[in-house]
């Protein structure tokens, strides 16, 4: 199961500034991005990869297999075997922009696992070593990246240090060149997204809390997952307010399931307009919903998971069935919203083509709905703009 444990303390979950210091390790939130049952939180274009006793496998074909986020500042920690017995090629993208049309590959970063040049990124000066992996083995690479800075251990050991790395964000992704480089395995994929702090500790409720009511009465926490129990009470309120944020979280519906996240809403929760809010300011809800259930064939389109509700539709629809976890990334910048669902942009929103954006709150608290129905949260967390 992929959780979001934070290396936060309490007291700075929900004042995330500058995620790391001078004088120690960088601190933020760190997961998996494999969970070693199913290629959920990756994105297969071009080639064919499946999970093999608990591995990720490149198993045929030239292409790209990419995280669902992007990500700034960030530690990369992974192991990785090659199955041929020489002239193994392959590749691990960082920071990457997606392939430009008609290429199978990002223009870069990539760290190469090539025999004999393993770890080494072609056009950028001082990344290269030799002789830190393995042959036939598995290998690890830990892999951080601050600012302009990168730097790369192989096996526990330095392999090189550089300040030239350009771009501000990319996808982490791993390179498919079977018919030329074979298969290859990894395992034990974990990020630590330095930008973001946790706002779920997998433990109790500290930073929300119930709008009005005890949030207890539908809310909970089990094996380090939240649970809205859908029983009678509060939609769950956030302590602190938001501005211009990154959020991430990933939930999972029952079949014909339905909920929601409040962003930016006033104490109350008003998140409809002011149409529907008395004429008073509101913010808005972004849509979780089971949308292959039978029972919503005739919704709006903008009543869709991953929708700005009742102002910009999702498109493509790109929901996961129910009982399996989706990811929700929802961008807030000024009046503009841009939502990522399951690692595709599904709205990209602003007030020249949604008028009514300009009526909605700049600031204000998050929110995760209550629709009388259980559903289930994890990896919730938030970078805040500068």
């Amino acid at each position: 199961m992929q959780r979001c444990f934070s290396a936060c303390v309490l007291g700075v979950i929900l004042a995330c500034g500058p995620a790391w210091a001078e004088t120690r390790e960088p601190i933020g939130c760190t997961m998996s991005l494999f969970n070693g049952e199913n290629l959920d939180g990756w994105v297969v274009t071009g080639c064919k990869a499946g999970v093999e006793q608990g591995s990720l496998v490149l198993q045929a074909g030239d292409g790209f297999v990419r995280s669902e986020h992007d990500y700034g500042n960030f530690i990369l920690e992974l192991e990785w075997r090659a199955r041929k017995p020489s002239d193994w090629d392959s590749g691990i993208y960082f920071r990457a922009p997606l392939p430009e049309p008609g290429k199978i590959w990002p223009a870069r970063y990539q760290a190469n696992l090539q025999q004999g040049k393993e770890g080494n990124v072609g056009g950028l000066k001082g990344a290269e070593s030799k002789g830190l992996a393995r042959p036939g083995e598995w290998n690890r690479f830990r892999l951080k990246v601050v600012g302009s800075q990168a730097e790369l251990e192989i096996n526990g050991k330095s392999a090189w240090k550089v300040t030239d790395i350009q771009p501000a964000r990319g996808y982490v992704g791993l390179q498919s060149e079977v018919d030329k480089g074979g298969q290859f395995e990894f395992r034990n994929v974990q990020i630590t997204e330095l930008d973001h702090c946790s706002l779920f500790n997998g433990r109790d409720l500290t930073g929300w809390e119930g709008a009005n009511a005890d949030a207890a009465a539908c809310w909970k926490v089990e094996d380090g997952v939240l649970l809205c129990t859908g029983k009678r009470g509060p939609w769950l309120r956030s302590k602190s307010e938001y501005g211009d944020f990154n959020f991430r979280i990933d939930y999972k519906l029952k079949p014909g399931g339905n909920s929601g996240v409040y962003v930016r809403v006033p104490h109350g929760g008003a998140h409809r307009g002011k149409e529907l809010s008395g004429g008073k300011p509101s913010g808005i809800e972004v849509q979780m919903l089971d949308d292959a259930a039978p029972r919503y064939r005739d919704l709006k389109p903008y009543q869709f998971s991953g929708s700005l509700y009742a102002i910009a539709a999702a498109d493509p629809r790109v929901s996961r069935p129910a009982g399996h976890w989706n990811s929700l990334e929802i961008d807030c910048r000024g009046a503009r919203y841009r939502i990522v669902h399951n690692g595709h942009t599904v709205v990209d929103a602003d007030p020249k083509q949604f008028a009514e954006l300009n009526e909605r709150l700049l600031r204000g608290y998050l929110g995760l709905q209550n629709h009388s129905e259980e559903v289930w949260f994890r990896n919730i967390r938030i970078a805040e703009a500068p």
